[in-house]
Parts: C-alpha cells; structure tokens; sequence
C-alpha cells in the first residue's frame, strides 16, 4: 500500500492491487473480457483468459466485477 499523511492527525492510503488470473482453471466463458476489456482478453485459439495490464486504480472496480463475473473462479484480487 501507499500511504501518506492525510489532514490531521489521520493516514490515507491508496491501496495497491495486484490480479491473478489462473489459466489452468479459466473454461473460456469470457465474462471477464466482456465486463473488463481494459484489463482482460482471451486467447483466439482456446478462449482462455489473458491478463492484459494490472488495474490502475480508477480500474479496481472493473477488476472485482471480473472476479464475480468469472463461473470458474479463476480470477483472485491480493489487496
């Protein structure tokens, strides 16, 4: 995480993201790439999933929809 001071006596941190997407569980359903095409694709030869770019911040949303959009729960978030 990067953290800083914030006003007062409080410490704002902007949370650091890191996507895993595990190819060898991926059955190719490609509801990541639909609901993130920024961060997702898919391999033209099988379907299975391509992580494109790790989530800059204002993308972390489009990541966690990705992850419960994926049925084979392929897709893990570390924070």
């Amino acid at each position: 995480m990067r953290c800083g001071r914030g006003t007062g006596r409080s410490i704002s941190c902007e949370g650091l993201m890191k996507v895993v997407a595990h190819q060898d569980m991926c059955v190719s359903a490609g509801q990541c790439a639909f609901t993130s095409p920024a961060l997702f694709d898919q391999r033209d030869d099988d379907g299975v999933v391509v992580l494109l770019n790790q989530p800059i911040a204002d993308q972390h949303d489009d990541a966690r929809r990705a992850v419960e959009s994926c049925p084979a729960r392929a897709i893990d978030i570390e924070e």
